[in-house]
């Protein structure tokens, strides 16, 4: 083994010169994250544990990638040897027109965050349900479907994934939030048809598109247990949170998609209000080895992934 590079960040030119500019990279690179940003991404330390721990001869690195670049980038992955990638903000909903098939998971949620290539062709998937599924029972011993849940951000791959989860969870309850409303409401005509039937006894509807406004969410927030934050705001230490401190309350549980080092300035307010509150590591934990298994058809070593995160 000559050296190993998964710190490194990789650009659109450097696909574009692939072999040249990873000659004397053993193993290979054969999986990555496309994302802008990227750099704070632990899906490769994650990702390149579990690819030892089953002596598959490849690694995983990050792709720093402008959205002007994506279709560019995927085309090139079809030429090459590439397993498959992941995507990040903000690619994961522009991301569907470039795909050759899509799979249930990722038309329904209208978002792709796990990419296999296989014949020259892209095979559109997506995880971030069935690993946000997993991540609220494993951070707060609770199952979506007992939930009140309201998603911030409803209108970004992520937020589209969680909200969809949660409606195939047939949870008690999802208020969708958006700074453009129009993404929030049409999001909320799609997912109707899941909440037709009656759950919860009250004035309440059960599925709710609300604009991104204080007074409202202060009222909503009296009626759900579980806030999502699936925006980007938190990823920047200048971030403001995304909910105001003040709305946030003892009652709920607080799941911020976003993760790092540190708690981000929404887990902290969270916990200050005597909230139970989790960042996103769980998630991209989970997510990270559903996605594992769809390249690869077969058990994610999740331990060994846990312990590299």
């Amino acid at each position: 083994m000559k050296r190993k590079r998964t710190t490194e960040r990789y650009t659109l030119a450097d696909l574009d010169s692939w072999r040249e500019a990873t000659r004397e990279v053993k193993p290979p690179i054969r999986l990555g994250v496309f994302g802008d940003p990227v750099a704070h991404s632990l899906s490769p330390q994650m990702q390149n544990a579990a690819l030892r721990a089953c002596k598959i001869d490849m690694q995983y690195a990050r792709f720093h990638v402008r959205a002007n670049e994506l279709r560019s980038a995927l085309h090139v992955l079809t030429e090459l040897d590439f397993i498959g990638v992941n995507l990040t903000v903000p690619h994961k909903i522009t991301a569907l027109v470039s795909m050759d098939e899509v799979d249930e998971r990722a038309a329904r949620a209208g978002a792709v965050n796990t990419v296999r290539v296989r014949d020259k062709k892209l095979i559109a998937s997506n995880t971030d349900g069935e690993g946000f599924l997993r991540a609220i029972r494993s951070e707060f011993s609770v199952d979506l479907r007992d939930l009140r849940v309201v998603v911030i951000g409803a209108g970004g791959g992520s937020g589209r994934a969680i909200a969809m989860q949660c409606a195939l969870e047939n949870c008690e309850r999802l208020v969708l939030v958006n700074r453009t409303f129009e993404k929030a409401k049409a999001l909320a005509d799609q997912l109707r048809p899941f909440f037709a039937g009656p759950r919860v006894l009250g004035p309440a509807a059960r599925l709710e598109a609300v604009p991104w406004d204080e007074p409202l969410l202060r009222a909503q927030f009296a009626q759900v247990d579980l806030v999502v934050n699936a925006t980007p705001l938190g990823m920047n230490p200048s971030d403001s949170t995304p909910i105001p401190a003040r709305l946030l309350a003892p009652h709920l549980m607080v799941f911020d998609t976003v993760y790092g080092a540190q708690p981000t300035p929404l887990v902290r307010a969270a916990r200050e209000a005597g909230a139970r509150a989790a960042n996103g590591l769980s998630m991209l934990l989970h997510q990270g080895a559903l996605a594992f298994e769809t390249w690869f058809g077969r058990e994610a070593p999740l331990d060994v992934m846990r312990a590299a995160l």
